[in-house]
């Protein structure tokens, strides 16, 4: 049985998964699993992200779960250098793979990247090749390593420095781009040592589709050993990287907070692209099965990102906030936290909003305030299981557009897909898409109803205008055609003294004056009927319902009495007249145009009388 410490210890990665950086966190997890510990992983690139190479060091600043860990492992190109200097405040131990750190006071574990090409040069230069050519991607330390073994293997054997070649990125890509430019300038290369296998893999390829033959042609060296180099055509000759080796190094030495250099020896491998003979498919049953069982996993997958995306990005049958579609995938429990405003500070905080357990019932946590050091919730360990691979992921929720916080799962580490196509960053991705998703459709029904609010009131004062005026007007005359008793009146009102305010205080104060006219009337009625501006200092209201005999010249009196009060506008004593014109429905053929005529006749009759 195996008896967790409590410690744990976090790996910073640009990705969580794959046939590299997943490889190095399950060897991390393999190691603190026998010593007692657990890992939990931290994807420090936006969800998405093409490649780790073409997306450079991410900016990952936020101190995620620092109050839970013991020390951070750091993966090649996930975080700068300064964050590691901020941790290493805190008294954390930090350990880089990959990357030179100990000038940071850092542990550092490296691949003997040189001693390995270098055997690869010494076999090429057995094989009879003198023009040996190079190429990498020169941006990441290990790859300067590579290189730096390259030349030191011409060196040892008085050979000049040949051609090299920027592959741009670690891809299949890059690869392709350095065989074009080897046959634009006419294959001069009988050799190449090639900086990554996925390099080999396109650079193989696109040779291959041109009509040149490895390695008649030119034979080619890669780099890592990952699972395709011994099955492709020809089976590619390699310097096998024990990452998983890194990894139990990388523990060692934060679990000890030990600092300095580590190497751990990587191995060339040879097979038929260097030149050497074939050697065949190795076959076995065990291997047959192997493969049958990864063949079955990829496919898996593959179910699973189709169903993930409908249901994130399709149908949208449950708010993608809730979690529920993580049941979906093979995580066993997940949390998902937002920033709640705009994240501020060195340790901002998030709401949590989501929760999920494949068992059953969450831990209640949604609602909860929580600093990002101490984020992911501590339940989420208890569902972890070091020894079947079962650990804490973390992965923000960010895109281009938007930083929307961060969510946690716990599931099987993935050691078999390429890095980046794992299912963490896959969830990331479409999750970041469906909230980007709902937060446009909110913003665009809000503009909806803001246009619709505005095509129907009145700019200044907010009161109702004349077309949805109408549309209540007719409503009246239909209940009162179809309701035998239903009467409703049409009051017009015009303000008598507005133009001396305008000429003496200016618009502005005449807008002030038409605002608190209508906060008045609106005050006086009730919430089934209408005041509405038609324009001007002309106001309607239209009493909904007459159930009291009178009641049209009960509300007149109220609302002038209302009215000719004074009104303080910037300090100025201001008070109006108020002319009035009624009209009353009388059964079931009331027409409310010809009502609003009557009450605009009796206005200017008022009006007048008023003058007289």
């Amino acid at each position: 049985m195996v008896i967790v410490s409590g410690r744990t210890f976090g790996i910073l990665s640009p990705f969580v998964g794959g046939d590299y950086y997943g490889a190095i966190i399950a060897g991390v997890n393999a190691a603190a699993v026998a010593g007692g510990d657990r890992v939990m992983a931290i994807q420090t690139l936006n969800p998405g992200s093409h490649s780790a190479d073409r997306s450079g060091i991410p900016d990952f600043r936020r101190p995620v779960a620092w109050a839970h860990l013991s020390g951070l492992i750091v993966l090649p190109g996930a975080v700068s250098l300064e964050y590691a200097r901020e941790a290493r405040k805190t008294g954390m131990p930090v350990v880089f793979v990959g990357q030179d750190a100990t000038d940071v006071d850092c542990g550092t574990v490296l691949a003997d990247n040189r001693s390995g090409v270098r055997d690869a040069v010494s076999h090429l230069v057995g094989h009879g090749h003198t023009r040996i050519a190079f190429a990498g991607h020169l941006t990441h330390f290990d790859l300067r390593e590579r290189r730096e073994g390259y030349l030191a293997g011409l060196r040892e054997h008085g050979l000049p420095p040949f051609l090299e070649f920027e592959t741009g990125d670690n891809h299949e890509s890059g690869g392709e781009v350095v065989a074009d430019a080897l046959i634009r300038a006419g294959m001069p290369a009988t050799a190449i040592v090639v900086g990554t296998d996925r390099n080999a893999v396109g650079l193989v390829r696109r040779l291959q589709a041109a009509g040149y033959e490895v390695p008649r042609d030119i034979a080619v060296v890669g780099f890592d050993d990952i699972a395709d180099a011994g099955f492709m055509t020809p089976p590619l000759s390699t310097v096998r990287q024990p990452v998983e080796r890194a990894g139990a190094e990388a523990y060692a030495m934060v679990s000890d907070q030990a600092e300095g250099l580590r190497l751990v020896p990587a191995t060339f491998v040879v097979r038929d692209s260097c030149g050497c003979p074939p050697t065949g498919l190795p076959v076995s049953e065990a291997l047959n099965r192997s493969l049958f069982t990864q063949v079955q996993y990829l496919q898996h997958t593959l179910n699973i990102q189709y169903e993930l995306g409908i249901e994130l990005l399709g149908t949208h049958e449950h708010e993608p906030r809730g979690l529920e579609w993580l049941g979906r995938t093979p995580a066993i429990g997940g949390c998902l936290a937002l920033w709640p405003s705009a994240p501020a500070g060195p340790d901002p905080v998030l709401e949590v909003v989501g929760e999920f357990r494949a068992a059953g019932a969450t831990p209640g946590e949604i609602g909860r305030m929580i600093p990002v050091s101490e984020f992911p919730p501590t339940s989420l360990n208890e569902l972890t299981d070091g020894p079947a691979g079962d650990i804490v992921f973390v992965v923000p929720i960010r895109n281009a557009a938007r930083d929307w916080g961060a969510l946690a799962a716990v599931g099987r580490i993935q050691t078999t897909t390429p890095p980046g196509r794992e299912m963490m960053n896959q969830s990331g991705a479409l999750l970041a898409a469906a909230l980007d998703y709902a937060a446009m459709m909110d913003e665009l029904h809000d503009k909806e109803e803001g246009l619709r609010n505005a095509a129907l009131h009145d700019h200044l004062t907010g009161l109702p205008n004349r077309v949805l005026l109408a549309d209540r007007l007719e409503r009246a005359g239909r209940r009162a055609a179809g309701r035998p008793g239903y009467r409703f009146a049409i009051l017009l009102l015009d303000l008598d003294g507005f133009k001396a305010v305008n000429d003496s205080l200016g618009h502005a104060a005449g807008d002030q004056l038409l605002v608190q006219v209508a906060g008045r009337l609106t005050q006086l009625l009730r919430e089934s009927d209408t005041v509405a501006r038609l324009g001007g200092d002309e106001f309607v209201v239209l009493l909904d319902g007459l159930s009291v005999p009178g009641w049209h010249r009960i509300v007149r009196d109220k609302i002038t009495s209302a009215v000719t009060e004074p009104f303080d506008i910037d300090g100025h004593r201001v008070s109006v007249g108020l002319s009035i014109g009624v009209a009353v429905s009388d059964g079931p053929s009331a027409d409310p145009d010809h009502l609003l005529r009557e009450a605009d006749a009796a206005m200017y009759r008022a009006k007048r009388l008023g003058d007289s």
